[in-house]
Formats: structure tokens, C-alpha cells, sequence
């Protein structure tokens, strides 16, 4: 009888300690450029972004309003046969529209300059990572992948994405 104890309580062991190697991997997905969007927008450096953007974009709409308004001038003295006033206007268009060029070229690469600093931004990045690794630590998934980066990933269930509970972390600690 105690050998048949020994064996059945063996065989327990044997078999608790397969169960425990044989966990399983969960894995999770974010969709981090939607986090960037849907959390980082809500920030003060990307509305002072947005704001810089809207101003350089006005600019650039004044100035193609002038430069529309020179060629209906223009135009109207090569009806009238006014060579001078045609030449001027002519030189005066080509300068203006070499500057709206140059103008748009270096607002524009202001621009991309400053949103990258605001998405490479190691506040918001270490905001981010410590926020997937407690979401990942409390639901108990061991491996988070981000969903854009991620060659070869045919299909995942969207159980797994984690992407909304990320945003609304984000959102309820910076509120905080």
C-alpha cells in the first residue's frame, strides 16, 4: 500500500511539473504609430506643432495668393501691350515664386525636423515603454510586439492587441 502512495504521489509530481514547464507564451501587439496619434496629439509639444504647421501653411497660401494675383496682372498688361509693366511683373513673379520655393523647402524641413524630435522625443518613448511593461507584467504576457514593425505576422486575434489599453493608460496617467 505505501508503494502504491509513493508511486501515485510521484506520478503527481511528474505530472504538476509538466504542466508548469508547458506554460505557454502569451504575446501581445500595439499599434504604436495609432499611439502616437491618438495620445501624443493631446500634448502640448504637438498642438504647438500643429500651431507652427497652420502658420507656415498660411504663409505659403498668402504667398500663392500674390503670386496669382502678379500673373492676372501680368497677363492684363500683355493685353494692354505695356512691355514694361509686363517685364517688371515678370521678374517680380520669378522672384517671388524662387522664394515660395525656397520658403516652402525650409519651413517644410523645420517641420519634419520638429516632429521627429516630438516622436523620438525619450520622455514620451520611456513614457511608452514603461507603460506596455506594466500592462504587459499585470496581464501576463512575456512578449509585446509592435504590430508595424513585425515582418511576417499573418494574423493575430485582436484579444491580443493591447494597443487601446495602452492609450488609456497613457491618458490616465498623464491626467494624474
Amino acid at each position: 500500500m505505501l508503494k502504491r502512495i509513493v508511486i501515485f504521489l510521484l506520478l503527481n509530481l511528474i505530472c504538476l511539473g509538466m504542466v508548469h514547464a508547458q506554460r505557454i507564451t502569451q504575446f501581445a501587439v500595439v499599434d504604436l504609430p495609432r499611439v502616437y496619434t491618438a495620445f501624443f496629439r493631446e500634448s502640448r509639444a504637438v498642438r504647438e506643432y500643429e500651431e507652427r504647421s497652420a502658420r507656415v501653411q498660411a504663409d505659403i497660401d498668402r504667398y500663392t495668393r500674390e503670386i496669382t494675383q502678379l500673373r492676372s496682372r501680368h497677363a492684363e498688361a500683355v493685353l494692354q501691350g505695356n512691355e514694361t509693366e509686363a517685364l517688371r511683373l515678370e521678374n517680380l513673379i520669378n522672384r517671388r515664386s524662387e522664394f515660395l520655393r525656397e520658403f516652402y523647402q525650409t519651413r517644410m524641413a523645420e517641420l519634419e525636423e520638429q516632429r521627429n524630435r516630438l516622436i523620438q522625443s525619450s520622455a514620451f518613448v520611456d513614457q511608452i515603454h514603461n507603460e506596455i511593461r506594466f500592462i504587459a507584467e499585470s496581464e501576463g504576457f512575456s512578449l509585446v510586439l509592435n504590430l508595424k514593425d513585425v515582418q511576417g505576422l499573418l494574423w493575430y486575434s485582436p484579444s491580443v492587441d493591447i494597443t487601446d489599453k495602452l492609450i488609456q493608460s497613457l491618458r490616465t496617467r498623464s491626467r494624474n
